[in-house]
């Protein structure tokens, strides 16, 4: 036991090392293995657009809440149970840090495969509620024939990655993420391009390279030199009853988590619903546009929160405030630069980015042009609104981690997509999530302030000389 820790600790070790270099050392795998997974997502763009057509671009979208909401289980399970096994590190206790990661795969595990199935057996229904139309439908149908089935395994690839960096093997976690991006690149071109098999192509090409990253997981987490490992769950009531009550911790931990992303597919059910009705389906498509763009920055700003959740948190647990501060400050200022330089990029680069996923005949061109340079200017608040959100998971504090998520993922969101249209028309629409997300940054600001005061004040407090009755201080 001794052996492995210390392979963990001659890896990283999260509560000494400098914190800049700590950061660095998570943060550069952890943003090159977001890439990769955000190559996958754009390569799955473009062939469907270019090769398919943009009924099915849109199709695609349609369907992708289904993803998301898959991606958000197994985020709130992947860092609910990191969390939880960073403090337990901290105290020194690896093996119940191995059985929570153990708890959190299984039971996402079958949550998951439940919820497939629950899909597969109304699929029609399924794509009718997420907003197809007739014409839409066909094409959503049978991506979702061949996709939802293999749900399972992205969940694990993506809750994988939390324990893989927590283990000190964040290089690992980029290979798993680079891995299956290359091998669904070439996948969609040979199915889609040489085979000619369309939306059939796509769903399979997508869902073999996620099996392939799900098993690189699972071939790490079960040899016995790592500390983060599988771990023999007993069956016993005793046990299962402790289980229950870990996994739900976790979930509470997380669940902020999977909000994030069921506000990703919010915004896309909703942003649906809305173009649909203002534009047709070629608003739809171009929509769909700024809905692969924009899982791509949350994935960025994802892997910002996700190299400074296990420093934070096992620091948390180890009352090294100090180092907890100047985690979550480098986290911040990463953030609003990554934010400012995507804003750029996409303002000087809306031709070529639209021009990636259609060409300039379609009418999804001229809108989707006029309209991304609109959606770009809330990236720097919503970085900001991700990383706060990361950084009260951490420290456990999920109140205001579910308050922050609530509000910029459903309620202003909503609000806005209503209000905006009816205010401002088609640019409202486009402008509906930057307002949102400046709106819930002047709540995360008032939180911050709130709490600057609160420990000044128990500071004061603490410094204040006591008095006693007769005058003289003690």
């Amino acid at each position: 036991m001794e052996n492995n820790k210390q392979t963990l600790k001659d890896s990283i070790d999260f509560g000494s090392m400098h914190i800049p270099t700590l950061f660095r050392k998570l943060l550069i795998p952890t943003v090159l293995g977001m890439v990769f997974s955000a190559i996958f997502i754009i390569t799955d763009g473009i062939f469907v657009g270019k090769g398919i057509g943009s009924d099915a671009l849109a199709a695609v979208n349609i369907t992708a809440p289904l993803f998301l909401i898959n991606t958000g289980v197994a985020l709130m399970f992947g860092i609910g149970a990191s969390v939880v096994a960073s403090i337990h590190l901290s105290h020194g206790k690896p093996k119940v840090a191995r059985i929570n990661v153990t708890q959190a795969i299984i039971v996402s595990s079958l949550l998951l495969i439940a919820y497939a199935v629950a899909i597969l057996c109304n699929v029609e229904q399924v794509a009718r509620l997420l907003g197809s139309s007739e014409r839409l439908l066909p094409l959503a149908v049978e991506y979702m024939h061949w996709f939802v089935p293999f749900l399972v395994f992205s969940a694990l690839l993506s809750s994988g990655m939390f324990f893989v960096r927590l283990d000190g093997s964040p290089n690992y976690a980029m290979t798993c993420n680079i891995i299956p991006a290359l091998i669904n690149i070439f996948l969609d071109w040979l199915f889609i391009y040489v085979f000619r098999w369309g939306m059939f192509g796509a769903a399979l090409a997508t869902s073999l390279g996620y099996i392939v990253g799900a098993l690189m997981i699972l071939v790490y987490l079960m040899q016995r030199q790592h500390v983060i490992r599988l771990e023999r769950i007993k069956l016993s009531l005793k046990s299962l009853r402790l289980t229950v009550r870990n996994v739900g911790y976790m979930m509470r931990l997380g669940l902020s988590t999977f909000l994030c992303e069921a506000a990703i597919a919010t915004m896309m059910f909703v942003g649906n619903y809305v173009f649909i009705r203002y534009l047709g389906e070629d608003g739809v498509a171009a929509f769909s546009i700024a809905c692969y763009f924009f899982p791509i920055i949350f994935m960025v700003y994802n892997a910002i929160a996700q190299s400074a959740q296990p420093i934070l948190s096992y620091n948390y647990g180890a009352s090294q405030a100090d180092r907890v501060r100047s985690a979550f400050r480098l986290a911040l200022w990463t953030a609003v630069t990554c934010g400012v330089v995507v804003f750029i990029i996409t303002e000087l680069f809306t031709e070529g980015i639209v021009g990636l996923f259609v060409d300039r005949g379609c009418a999804a061109y001229d809108i989707a042009l006029h309209g991304l340079p609109l959606f770009a200017a809330g990236f720097v608040c919503f970085g900001i609104n991700i990383v706060s959100i990361g950084y009260f998971q951490s420290v456990e504090r999920d109140r205001p981690a579910m308050a922050v998520t609530l509000l910029r993922g459903f309620i202003l969101v909503l609000l806005c997509f209503w209000l905006m249209p009816i205010m401002m028309g088609v640019p409202g629409i486009w402008l509906a999530v930057p307002a949102a997300e400046t709106l819930t940054l002047i709540f995360v600001l008032t939180i911050y302030c709130r709490g600057k005061r609160k420990e000044k004040l128990e500071n004061y407090l603490l410094r204040k000389p006591k008095i006693k009755r007769h005058g003289k201080i003690r």
